[in-house]
C-alpha cells in the first residue's frame, strides 16, 4: 500500500460467508460465478499459460517507476533513453482525480492515493496527455504500468473537488464523480476490529474488512464495485496502458481481485493486462503471497532486507537473497526491487541516499535472476510527505537532463545512473538462464548467466582473472557503455576491472551472437591507415572496381539520428562508409570518387525553414559518405568549412524551429536525409562515425541494436553500422541503437 493507505473488502464476501442450509438464488449466483472463475484459471494453468504475468514488451525484463513524474516528461524519457536502453516499461503514478491537500505549504505526495473518482486528470497531466505519453512510449517499445488505488477512495474527514472538479464527501462516503454512495463501502458490521481500522494481521476478516488509516474501503465483493473498477482498467487498456500495479491488494479479497480481473478486457494487440499487486508479506500476518499467484505477480518485500544485508557488508551474502525458508515468492511469480516509493520514507532499505550501496543493490537485482525488475526514480527529499519538486503555482517541475547525462531540478533519475540503467540490457540478454560460478573471493562478486552473460562488483576498484563463462571474443563493457571491451579467451577466462573506479562494476552480454560479441582481430601493421581509428579486419579482402557512375545505382532514402547535446557554436557532421581493411583499393589518399569504400549519397531537401541554412549550404557538392571529411568544392557557410557530411539538430517538439517528424525521441537528435546508393553498401550495411567541431566521438560496439531493422552487420567494427534504407538512430559515444523501418 501506499503511505500506510490500504484497502480492505469484503461485506456479503465470499471470503467471509456464512454457511446455511439452503442458499438462496444470490447466493447460488455468487458460487457459479467464482467456480466459473475457479475453472477459467485452471484451465489457463494447465497450458502452461500464467495469464496475468506477461508485461507484452517483447521480453524485456526491467520496469523503472518514474514517481511523480509529468505525462509529457515521461514522454520523452521513453524516446530519449527508456526505449534505447531496452527497458520494457515504466509505472506511472496514479492518473486517476485525487484530492488536493495542502499542508505546511506543500502538497504532500500521498494525496495521489486518495481517490476521488476515476477521471483522467491527475497532478502529472489530463487524459490526453495520458494517451499521447502512452501511445508514443509504446512506439518506442516501452510499455506503460499504472498504478491502481481502486482499494479504496479518500480518506475520512476529506471533502471538497478533486484535480478534475469532481466534489466529493469522505464521511458521507459521497464520490458522485465514480458513482459511489455509502451503500459501495465497507459497513462497520463488517469489521471485527474494536474501532473499525486495520489493527490485527493475524485476523484476515480485520485486515480486507476494516479501514486502514481512516481510507474509506470499498466492498469489492459488489458487482457494481467490481464493474466500475473494471471500466477504469478497460478505458486505461483502450489508450494503450499495458498492465497495473494493485496498490494495497493485500487488503482486498483474493476473490473480489479474480472478479474484478475476469471483467478486464484483453489488449487491443492481443492477450490479457499485466498485473503485479502489492501483498507485504514479512512472514508477520496472516496473509501470504501465495493467495495472489494467480492473479499476476506479487511484490516481494523480503527481497528488500535481503539484498540490504549484502550489499551493505559481506557481498558474498547476496547468493541467498531468494530464501524459500523465509516463505519468499517463487521466482517466476515473485516482483522484485530494492526500494519503493513507500520504503524510501519508512528508512526500511537502501534508497538513492546510499549511493555507492544502492548501486550494488540494484546492480545485483538485475544481474541476479531472481523475479521480475522494477527499479525507483526519485525525486530529492527530506521530509518524508513532501511531494514532488513544484513550481510556484504547486505544478511538479519539468525534469531537466543534463548534458553528462543526468537529472536536474530537484530530480534524481536512480535509472540514468550507469551501474542501473546499462544493466537493463544485460538483464534482457540473459533471461531465462541460471546464475554458474557465483564466487566472493577478495572482495570481488563475480558470476555468470548461463553462457550468455557476466558479472563482477567490488566494494572497491578491482582487476581479477575469473571464468567468465563465455566463448571466446572482444566484449563491450555494458557498464562504461562500451567505454572499454572485455577480451576472453579461448577457455572462458578473462581479466576484468571497470572502467571507472568510481563505478566498480563490470557486465558483458554475448546476446545474438555477433550482434554483440566483437570476434577477437589481430592488428594488421600493413592495412591502410584509417582515419577513424575502426578495426583493421584480417583475412581475404574484396578489391573493386573504381566507382563510376552508371547510372545502375540504387538509391534509397536513409536516415540517420546521433543524440548529442552540443554547446552554441557547435555542429554534428557524420563520416563513413566501409572500412578501409575491408575493401581493397581503399586508402586516406585515393580520391573520393574512385575510393571503394566512399559511398555515393543524394542530400534531401530539410525544409524551407532558416533553421537549415546552414546544412543545406554544406550539402552543396557533398556527394558521397567517405572518410575524409569535406570533399573538393562542398559548400560552405558564411566562411565556415564543412566536416563531413552535415547533420541539423532536431527536436520533436512542434513549436521549435527545430522540429522534424523524423524525430519521434527528444531533443537534441542531430539528422542526416539522405539517398544512399545501397549497391555500393556491404550487404545493406555501412559505417558511420559523428565529428563535432573537429572531435571524433569514441569507439563503439558495432550492431547492439533494437528494433525491427534489426540484423547481423556483416563484420566487426569499432563505428555504428547503419542500414541502407532504413531509419537508423545513434548515441554520442555509445553502442545503443535502433534500426526501423521508414
Amino acid at each position: 500500500m501506499s503511505s500506510g493507505f490500504v484497502k480492505v473488502n469484503g461485506t456479503v464476501t465470499v471470503g467471509c460467508r456464512e454457511a446455511t442450509d439452503a442458499p438462496s438464488s444470490r447466493q447460488v449466483m455468487i458460487d457459479l460465478r467464482e467456480l466459473f472463475i475457479f475453472l477459467v484459471g485452471a484451465l489457463s494453468l494447465s497450458h502452461g499459460v500464467a495469464p496475468y504475468h506477461d508485461p507484452h514488451c517483447g521480453g524485456k525484463q526491467v520496469i523503472v517507476h518514474l514517481f511523480e513524474w509529468k505525462w509529457t516528461d515521461i514522454a520523452k524519457e521513453c524516446e530519449r533513453y527508456l526505449g534505447p536502453k531496452g527497458f520494457c516499461g515504466v509505472q506511472i503514478s496514479p492518473p486517476m482525480e485525487h484530492t488536493m491537500i495542502t499542508t505546511d505549504g506543500d502538497r504532500p505526495w500521498w494525496e495521489r492515493y486518495q481517490p476521488v473518482s476515476y477521471k483522467l486528470v491527475s497532478r502529472s497531466g489530463n487524459e490526453a496527455q495520458l494517451k499521447d505519453m502512452v501511445q508514443r512510449c509504446k512506439a518506442v517499445g516501452v510499455r506503460v504500468f499504472v498504478d491502481a488505488v481502486v482499494n479504496h477512495m479518500a480518506g475520512l474527514g476529506r471533502s471538497g473537488v478533486g484535480t478534475a472538479g469532481s466534489t466529493f464527501n469522505s464521511d458521507a462516503r459521497d464520490f458522485p464523480g465514480v458513482p459511489f454512495t455509502k451503500e459501495n463501502f465497507n459497513d462497520r458490521s463488517d469489521c471485527p476490529s474494536g474501532d473499525g481500522n486495520v489493527n490485527n494481521y493475524g485476523d484476515p476478516k480485520n485486515v480486507r474488512n476494516c479501514y486502514l488509516v481512516g481510507l474509506t474501503d470499498l466492498d469489492g465483493s459488489q458487482a457494481y464495485v467490481q464493474d466500475k473498477v473494471a471500466g477504469y482498467f478497460n478505458h486505461l487498456i483502450e489508450i494503450g496502458v499495458a498492465g497495473f500495479r494493485v496498490d494495497a491488494a493485500k487488503h482486498m479479497w483474493p476473490k473480489d481481485l479474480e472478479a474484478i480481473l475476469t471483467k478486464t478486457h484483453d489488449l487491443p494487440e492481443g492477450g490479457r493486462p499485466f498485473f503485479y499487486h502489492e501483498v507485504i508479506d514479512r512472514n508477520d500476518g496472516a496473509i501470504k503471497v501465495d493467495e495472489y499467484y494467480h492473479l499476476g505477480y506479487v511484490t516481494e518485500f523480503r527481497f528488500p532486507q535481503k539484498v540490504k544485508e549484502g550489499a551493505s557488508g559481506d557481498l558474498g551474502r547476496l547468493g541467498s537473497v531468494y530464501d524459500p525458508g523465509w516463505g519468499m515468492a517463487s521466482p517466476d511469480n515473485a516482483f522484485v526491487f530494492v526500494d519503493n516509493h513507500d520504503t524510501q520514507r519508512g528508512n526500511e532499505a537502501l534508497t538513492y541516499k546510499n549511493g555507492a550501496e544502492y548501486k550494488r543493490a540494484v546492480a545485483f537485482m538485475l544481474a541476479y535472476n531472481y523475479g521480475f525488475t522494477r527499479v525507483m526514480s526519485s525525486y530529492y527529499f527530506t521530509d518524508n510527505s513532501a511531494g514532488p519538486p513544484r513550481n510556484s503555482d504547486m505544478s511538479a517541475k519539468d525534469v531537466i537532463i543534463k548534458s553528462d547525462g543526468t537529472c536536474d531540478n530537484g530530480w534524481v533519475c536512480e535509472h540514468r545512473w550507469k551501474p542501473i540503467g546499462n544493466m537493463a540490457m544485460f538483464r534482457n540478454a540473459v533471461a531465462g538462464t541460471s546464475v554458474d560460478n557465483f564466487k566472493y573471493d577478495n572482495g570481488v562478486l563475480t558470476f555468470n548467466r548461463g553462457n550468455k552473460g557476466f558479472f563482477a562488483m567490488s566494494v572497491n576498484s578491482f582487476s581479477v582473472s575469473v571464468n567468465t563463462g563465455l566463448p571466446a571474443g572482444e566484449y563491450c563493457d555494458l557498464i562504461s557503455e562500451c567505454a572499454q571491451k572485455i577480451r576472453v579467451d579461448g577457455s572462458g577466462r578473462a581479466q576484468v576491472s571497470p572502467k571507472d573506479p568510481s563505478d566498480p562494476f563490470v557486465a558483458i552480454i554475448a546476446q545474438g551472437g555477433d550482434s554483440i560479441v566483437v570476434p577477437v582481430v589481430t592488428d594488421n601493421p600493413n592495412s591502410n591507415p584509417n582515419p577513424t581509428n575502426a578495426p583493421v579486419v584480417t583475412g581475404p579482402t574484396q578489391t573493386l572496381p573504381p566507382y563510376v557512375p552508371s547510372g545502375s545505382e540504387d538509391f534509397q532514402r536513409t536516415v540517420i539520428l546521433v543524440e548529442k547535446q552540443t554547446n552554441p557554436g557547435q555542429d554534428l557532421f557524420i563520416r563513413g562508409g566501409i572500412d578501409y581493411g575491408q575493401r581493397g583499393g581503399c586508402s586516406a589518399t585515393t580520391p573520393v570518387t574512385t575510393n571503394p569504400c566512399a559511398i555515393p549519397i543524394k542530400h534531401n531537401d530539410p525544409g524551407s525553414s532558416n533553421h537549415f541554412d546552414k546544412v543545406k549550404a554544406w550539402s552543396v557538392g557533398d556527394n558521397f559518405l567517405d572518410w575524409a571529411g569535406p570533399e573538393s568544392g562542398q559548400g560552405a557557410y558564411q566562411g565556415r568549412q564543412s566536416e563531413g557530411t552535415p547533420a541539423f539538430w532536431s527536436t520533436n517538439e512542434r513549436s521549435n524551429s527545430g522540429y522534424s517528424d523524423l524525430n519521434t525521441y527528444g531533443p537534441h537528435y542531430w539528422v542526416v536525409d539522405i539517398m544512399v546508393d545501397c549497391s555500393k553498401t556491404e550487404k545493406g550495411f555501412f559505417e558511420v562515425k559523428a565529428v563535432v567541431n573537429g572531435a571524433w566521438e569514441g569507439d563503439q560496439l558495432s550492431g547492439a541494436c533494437t528494433g525491427l531493422g534489426v540484423q547481423s552487420p556483416p563484420y566487426a567494427s569499432k563505428n555504428h553500422f547503419a542500414r541502407c534504407g532504413y531509419k537508423n538512430v545513434f548515441h554520442f559515444n555509445s553502442g545503443v541503437c535502433e534500426i526501423k523501418p521508414l
